[in-house]
């Protein structure tokens, strides 16, 4: 099929690489000129697994193109899929803005019918405004149809989870746009669920809600783990393996961040409070999550005592494993905490550095993750690299004035770091 894609960043990328991968026709479409030169030359914007090579492989196929014009993306294509930015206000609700601009232009792009296809995260009842607007500001007055098709893409694993997906939700208004949003992903042989547009739109954000109290719960039981002398790890354990609970989504760390948790969980609580209920579960997580980082921040204060004047090395600036994302880091967050309690730092992150250079400013950046704890007064993981695992655990504990680690993400072995002569502090153990 031809297939438009308005937008390139996480989520519009993947979904069209992925897309022309199956064999559809894709265009992404980019307002940003600069982006799409580059990807028209083969670079990538982002980093995510696979997916250059994938990009590169279908492009060179001539399944995949990039252009700035949305009116050839919309001429060009049968269904276009809006995944546009839809970033947080102050007040928690979502800025729609971006999303309004595109259905205009798509409005005045279209001469025949289309479908339209929502893949951002949007508020409940965004598909009958994006309905309105295309309807208001389209001079042809040729028929289309709206329809919801939310994304549940990992970043660090969207390849993955968009061609193997546990499901897939079609939201529509009408019968008619189902037989072709079906064909789209009769390729990746998933269950397809169709429902309502406003029961899609309402999936998502329900979906990320609940993951973020599953990260909440289980720092709270962390919490209370430390405090009764047990495991956290061992707890999570028993109770993953309940197949009604899940091992997913319950590790200890420093909280929740990235793109989606946190501006998804606002955007629910603000969406639930304009119809009427006010969800104190939601705030809960928000404020849990909140004093997870206040409470590691007190834990390193309380080993080093006055953080002025020391030297911190910082693993991790990522908000997770395996991208380059640092929006809404728990890193970076933690790293900003630090200098305001006059710590100095050194950092590396395996992919994130180049991003972090204009967020985190002061600090020095280092290449070498073996070379961070040079001069240090302790060592700090942020983020749950694997590649960390990997640390030259007997350099950084000779580089060290003091052998001190906060594993704010327990990727090591109390046990074991002790016996090498480590002061260790983790999360929950």
């Amino acid at each position: 099929m031809k297939l438009t894609l308005i937008g390139t960043g996480y989520v519009g990328l993947v979904t069209g690489a992925c897309f022309a991968e199956v064999g559809h026709q894709v265009m992404c479409v980019d307002n940003d000129a600069a982006k799409v030169k580059l990807l028209q030359s083969g670079g990538i914007p982002i980093y995510e697994p696979g997916l250059e090579e994938l990009v590169k492989k279908n492009v060179a196929a001539g399944r995949l193109a990039f252009t700035t014009s949305t009116t050839e993306g919309v001429q060009k294509s049968d269904v276009i899929f809006i995944a546009v930015p839809t970033p947080p206000q102050p007040d928690g609700s979502v800025d729609l803005s971006f999303i309004e601009r595109v259905a205009r232009d798509i409005a005045a792009a279209m001469t025949t019918y289309k479908i339209v296809v929502d893949k951002s995260t949007v508020p409940v009842k965004t598909g009958e405004k994006v309905a309105e607007t295309i309807k208001r500001y389209c001079p042809a007055k040729v028929e289309f149809d709206v329809v919801s098709n939310p994304e549940f893409l990992r970043e660090g694993f969207a390849v993955g989870d968009l061609m193997k997906p546990d499901r897939i939700v079609i939201g529509v208004r009408s019968q008619r746009p189902v037989a072709a949003m079906k064909e789209i992903y009769t390729p990746f042989k998933a269950p397809i669920i169709v429902t309502d547009i406003n029961s899609a739109e309402l999936i998502k954000h329900a979906a990320n809600s609940f993951l973020a109290l599953k990260i909440s719960y289980i720092n709270a039981i962390a919490n209370v783990c430390e405090a009764a002398g047990a495991n956290v790890q061992e707890v999570a354990q028993g109770i993953g393996l309940d197949e009604r609970i899940g091992r997913r989504f319950l590790n200890a760390g420093i909280g929740f961040g990235g793109s989606c948790f946190p501006k998804d969980l606002s955007a629910f609580i603000k969406i639930a409070g304009q119809i009427g209920y006010d969800f104190r579960l939601l705030k809960e997580v928000q404020r849990i999550n909140a004093d997870q980082m206040d409470w590691f921040v007190k834990k390193i204060i309380d080993t080093l005592w006055v953080l002025k004047d020391k030297k911190i090395g910082v693993l991790g600036l990522a908000f997770k494993q395996n991208t380059d994302d640092v929006r809404s880091s728990p890193a970076i967050d933690l790293c900003q905490r630090l200098q305001k309690e006059g710590a100095t730092l050194r950092v590396h992150d395996p992919k994130a550095m180049d991003k972090t250079r204009s967020i985190l400013k002061n600090v020095t950046y280092v290449d070498d993750m073996n070379a961070v704890a040079d001069g240090c007064d302790a060592l700090v993981v942020a983020t749950e690299w694997d590649e960390f695992k990997k640390l030259d655990l007997e350099r950084a504990r000779k580089s060290l004035t003091h052998p001190i680690m906060f594993d704010g993400r327990n990727l090591f072995d109390r046990a074991e770091m002790e016996r090498l002569g480590w002061i260790y502090k983790s999360v929950g153990r």
